[in-house]
């Protein structure tokens, strides 16, 4: 597996921009298998971690013949030969691999999605395995982590949780898509939560049209010179 892109131009080396993806237990694996594949297309690299509730999720919920034990094969998160050479599909304990280290360079974490019982464990700097350990190192060394919890309702320690995470550091992105690009198929509303996290990671797409002030909205009124309506009209 391929593990930097080397291109000579103008006598400088280029490596490709390394990302990490964990699938913890949450409900939402659709939004990681995305991730992974738009990634490969920016020409990144991709190191996936899988934990045993993530395999269950895959299975039941994407109906992919996950092995609940084992080694992961790779050609269930990607189908494209050409994109899986871009892929390493690390082991749950193995805390020995890059995605460990923070010396390796990552560019970027992502939990997506992330259980509530993931999301707690990195919040208090327990890594009990290496998805949660590949968030403690990118907390540590300042990189991008951004974690996408689907859960609802949620309870005051979720609520805490997150809030810890996000005063440590992390970007802390809900699965909670959005409306107003008018989507039309379930696939849209993956697309929305993916581009928000590619966003975050600062890396280009075109999964979604960007949103601009409609043109219906251009007529200029008292409150867009600086007058609050309210108080003119002797309210507030």
């Amino acid at each position: 597996m391929t593990s930097t892109t080397d291109a000579a131009e103008d006598g400088v080396s280029m490596v490709a921009r390394r990302f990490v993806v964990g699938l913890a237990g949450g409900s939402g694996a659709r939004y990681a298998l995305r991730l992974i594949e738009v990634l490969l297309r920016s020409g990144a690299e991709v190191e996936a971690v899988v934990s045993r509730g993530g395999r269950r999720v895959l299975l039941h919920e994407c109906g992919l013949p996950v092995p609940l034990t084992g080694g992961f094969p790779a050609d269930l998160l990607v189908d494209d030969p050409s994109l899986r050479v871009h892929l390493t599909v690390h082991d749950l304990a193995a805390v020995e691999a890059r995605p460990a280290s923070g010396s390796a360079r990552i560019d970027g974490v992502v939990l997506v999605p992330c259980s509530m019982g993931t999301l707690a464990r990195v919040a208090h700097g327990l890594s009990t395995n290496l998805l949660e350990r590949a968030a403690d190192v990118a907390l540590k060394e300042r990189r991008k982590l951004v974690v996408v919890p689907r859960e609802t309702p949620l309870s005051v320690v979720h609520l805490r949780n997150m809030l810890l995470l996000a005063e440590a550091g992390a970007i802390v992105l809900p699965a909670m898509p959005g409306f107003y690009q008018q989507p039309e198929t379930v696939q849209d509303l993956v697309d929305f939560v993916v581009a928000r996290i590619l966003d975050s990671l600062g890396v280009d797409h075109e999964l979604v049209r960007r949103w601009s002030t409609p043109e219906s909205s251009g007529a200029v009124g008292p409150f867009d010179e600086g007058e609050d309506p309210l108080i003119s009209e002797g309210g507030g």
